[in-house]
């Protein structure tokens, strides 16, 4: 068969990926914190954008997104994409001078008393020192010539988040081509530093040299961490009495120091992994009986169309190039589009709230127990939107209850059926047995066929492997750890 070229008519729908469609897909997908980066990037890039610096009391704009709106209120009506999108509270002008960071260098604070709001030198440091910067610091008050010192930096380069020591001796002799007596005094020389079991190869290395540093080297507590630590990870007492000769009263004092006194892992204080916080995106209230929804629009700047193109576009616009014309009128399209798309977001992410305030009323009622289940096509046909809409609103965007912040993926749970009762959503489940967990007796905890047939007593009908995973999920740990000895 030859080939050939031909030409072709043929009709099909579909979608088209259209810049505003983009955009507004974006926006909607983004938490509260990459929202506020997003509008002022927006701002910067965009002259047809600005803020309204107006002052304008909450509650005079009606159209204002930030308006508090009831449970089971009546739909705001969409606004004209050139309106405002919210209106700002009035911020009081800043005094810098009460900020002010002046000393007196002719102070003596070993005399007079500084004031009780006097700025610290701690409040200028801009970054907390880690692990290897406290390393080094210690290292330069050591007596090393300039071959020890690079080794010593290679071994304290080498330290994981934990502290531990990553590389062996042979690796360090290696890559500083330094003796083996070398490496290893100068591996005791950082183990002799702070943090106490810094630079140890494992979990009973460094729990022997804390110990060590305790002067109890020889001590009970120093011979199971020693020779007995798998023991005392599955807390066999009976094995580590066995084994060292020790009577049960003297084995669990030991024990009990080793777990409170110690730490298994020196280096994690040192740790300079950053925080992320949680911030609401919409705040669920309950006002006079009624639950109350109002979206957080803090530090969200009051947008409109830039003024000052608009009258250049009105009055100018015979003495305008084509080209300069053209450009006015894309920013302006642009800064309009980019209002809407903030206001349609907002609008949806009041919508699924609302919706999910209507299924999960009992969660805000009475807690967790209480979620009930529901899948994204719930809420989608509530509020006649896509799933795919419903996925992007809920994910990453957190929501701020009277018992606790949650994230809008919280409340949807798969069921678990029972017989002759309503089903249950598998995160009431876990949360049942969180709490059966926390009223256990410690010295008789319970199993995971004891919290399943506990669950089967109440019409809940799990298996032990599902008990099991529900508990893992939870970070709880198994019944042989969580024993205490009587």
């Amino acid at each position: 068969m030859g080939l050939e070229l031909r030409q072709q008519l043929k009709l099909s729908q579909k979608l088209v990926m259209t810049p505003q469609l983009r955009l507004a897909i974006k926006l909607l997908q983004m938490n509260r914190l990459e929202l506020g980066d997003a509008l002022q990037a927006e701002i910067e890039q965009n002259p047809g954008l600005e803020e309204d610096t107006s002052i304008q009391e909450r509650g005079e704009n009606i159209q204002s997104l930030s308006s508090t709106v009831e449970y089971k209120a009546e739909q705001q009506k969409e606004q004209d994409h050139t309106d405002q999108v919210r209106a700002e509270d009035t911020i009081p002008e800043t005094n810098w001078e009460d900020y002010a960071n002046t000393f007196d260098s002719n102070v003596s604070f070993s005399r007079e008393t500084p004031p009780a709001d006097a700025p610290s030198q701690f409040d200028f440091i801009s970054e907390k020192p880690g692990l290897l910067a406290y390393i080094q610091w210690q290292l330069a008050h050591s007596e090393l010539d300039p071959d020890e010192w690079e080794t010593a930096l290679f071994i304290a380069g080498n330290l994981n988040r934990y502290g531990f020591l990553e590389c062996t001796l042979e690796e360090v002799m290696e890559a500083t081509e330094c003796d083996h007596d070398s490496a290893e005094y100068l591996l005791e020389v950082i183990q002799d530093l702070d943090p106490p079991g810094i630079a140890a190869r494992d979990v009973s290395e460094s729990l022997f040299l804390q110990l060590e540093r305790m002067n109890l080297g020889d001590s009970l507590a120093a011979e199971i961490v020693k020779n007995n630590l798998n023991f005392l990870q599955s807390r066999n007492y009976k094995a580590i009495c066995h084994a060292t000769g020790r009577k049960r009263n003297e084995v669990i004092k030991a024990i009990e120091f080793i777990t409170t006194e110690l730490t298994p892992y020196p280096g994690l204080p040192y740790n300079q992994e950053a925080t992320n916080y949680v911030v609401p995106d919409v705040y669920v209230r309950k006002i006079d009986g009624k639950y109350v929804i109002h979206l957080n629009e803090e530090d969200i700047p009051n947008l409109k169309l830039s003024s000052q193109l608009q009258n250049l576009l009105q009055d100018d616009e015979d003495s305008l190039e084509k080209q300069s014309k053209q450009y006015i009128k894309e920013k302006l399209k642009d800064a309009g589009w980019f209002i809407k798309s903030l206001h349609q977001r907002q609008r949806t992410i009041f919508k699924v709230m609302e919706s999910i305030l209507k299924f999960q009323h009992d969660f805000f009622e009475h807690g967790p127990t209480r979620l009930k289940p529901l899948i994204l096509r719930d809420v989608a046909e509530d509020i006649e939107m896509h799933e795919s809409t419903i996925s992007r609103v809920t994910s990453n965007k957190y929501v701020h209850t009277p018992i606790g912040i949650y994230e809008l993926k919280y409340f949807f749970s798969t069921a678990i059926p029972r017989q002759g009762e309503e089903a249950l959503a598998a995160e009431s489940i876990r949360e049942r047995i969180r709490k059966m967990i926390q009223q256990e007796d410690p010295f008789k905890p319970l199993s995971d066929n004891s919290i399943s047939l506990k669950l089967g007593e109440k019409n809940i009908k799990i298996a032990r492997r599902t008990v099991a995973k529900y508990r893992e999920q939870l970070k709880i740990l198994p019944v042989k750890h969580r024993r205490k000895p009587r």
